[in-house]
């Protein structure tokens, strides 16, 4: 920072210009890599910008040409370690393409997630990569000429592009696993059905059944709400309700951790009394014991991938209609699944 009259302002471009005894054009190349500026000169540049304390302007800049170089990034619950994956895969591919990314997180709650819409529409972001809670947001944006991409669900599908992983695949995989143990009374723990997420993986359930000749009983699906809700509670009146249940099947990491709560709690032994499969493969799965078989998503590689959709459409390489990409989970068996007894 310089200052005038006591008074503080931001170092400008100007500022180092005329401490490195140069132009402003040459400082500007010098710094922004953006034309040629000889090596000595570009040295002599930088050392100046950090004698001064210069810092771009980047938000100003794209405010007065109508653009950035940011991408917003709209998420539902940071302290679920699946979102804090997905933002990584993200941040590292905008990062290496030269984006910054700007997270927003609106904790599964519709109106912040439209405040946080409003937000990223103020700075001019470009380009929004969202984990949807409803058709809405990804609406306002495309309305304000902003690019969508929406990863993990999918609710706008007619107007914005997305990256999925196959839930419905991954559900039947965890389901046919149990069935082929022999087991055919299995509890299932669902977060939200008004998402795509949720859908699928009841879908997927409802399918191994039906391939495996079992009668789906929908007294044995209990709804738990966003973020895992009370999954342990809820597997404590599950198996109230139906003693006779010999495997669980939790459709996300969170409820998971709920479920195995309450099973140590009644010292229900893991697989011996019931067993267990997840939906999301988390650390901690393989810290317990025995450690908890689970469907893996590519997470970071979700995130990643819904970044390069965002840079295709960005720089004009992809163009036309919304398109949906998808991705493949996979079952990992551990300890927590064997036959029953």
């Amino acid at each position: 920072m310089t200052a005038t009259s006591g008074t503080p302002r931001r170092t400008t471009i100007g500022d180092v210009a005329k401490a490195a005894g140069v132009s402003p054009s040459t400082a500007s190349r010098a710094l922004t890599g953006h034309g040629y500026a000889a090596a000595n000169v570009k040295t002599r540049v930088l050392a100046a910008a950090e004698r001064l304390g210069y810092v771009p302007d980047d938000i100003a800049r794209s405010l007065k040409r109508r653009t950035s170089r940011l991408v917003g990034v709209l998420i539902s619950d940071l302290r679920n370690q699946f979102y804090a994956d997905l933002a990584a895969g993200i941040e590292q591919t905008l990062g290496a393409a030269g984006y910054q990314m700007v997270l927003v997180n609106d904790d599964g709650d519709t109106d912040r997630e439209l405040a946080g819409v409003r937000t990223l529409l103020a700075m001019r972001v470009p380009g929004t990569i969202i984990t949807p809670l409803s058709a809405a947001a990804g609406a306002l944006l495309t309305e304000q000429g902003v690019r969508v991409v929406e990863v993990d669900r999918q609710m706008a599908e007619s107007q914005c592009d997305a990256v999925l992983v196959d839930s419905e695949l991954g559900a039947m995989e965890g389901t046919r696993h149990l069935l082929g143990l022999g087991h055919r009374r299995i509890g299932f723990l669902v977060d939200e059905l008004e998402w795509t997420t949720g859908v699928g993986r009841l879908d997927g359930y409802r399918k191994a059944l039906r391939d495996g000749k079992v009668r789906y009983d929908g007294d044995l699906v209990a709804r738990v709400g966003f973020g895992g809700g009370n999954a342990a509670a809820a597997t404590a009146a599950l198996l109230d309700r139906h003693p006779d249940v010999t495997a669980i099947f939790a459709a996300n990491n969170l409820m998971a951790e709920g479920v195995w709560q309450e099973l140590q709690r009644r010292k229900l032994r893991v697989p011996r009394d019931i067993s267990l499969v997840a939906f999301d493969d988390q650390p901690w799965m393989t810290m317990v014991e025995p450690a908890v078989s689970a469907v893996s998503q590519p997470v970071v590689r979700l995130g990643a991938t819904a970044a390069e959709l965002m840079l295709a459409r960005l720089t004009g390489e992809l163009t036309g209609e919304p398109r949906t990409v998808w991705l493949e989970p996979s079952f990992v068996r551990r300890g927590s699944t064997r036959a029953p007894a």
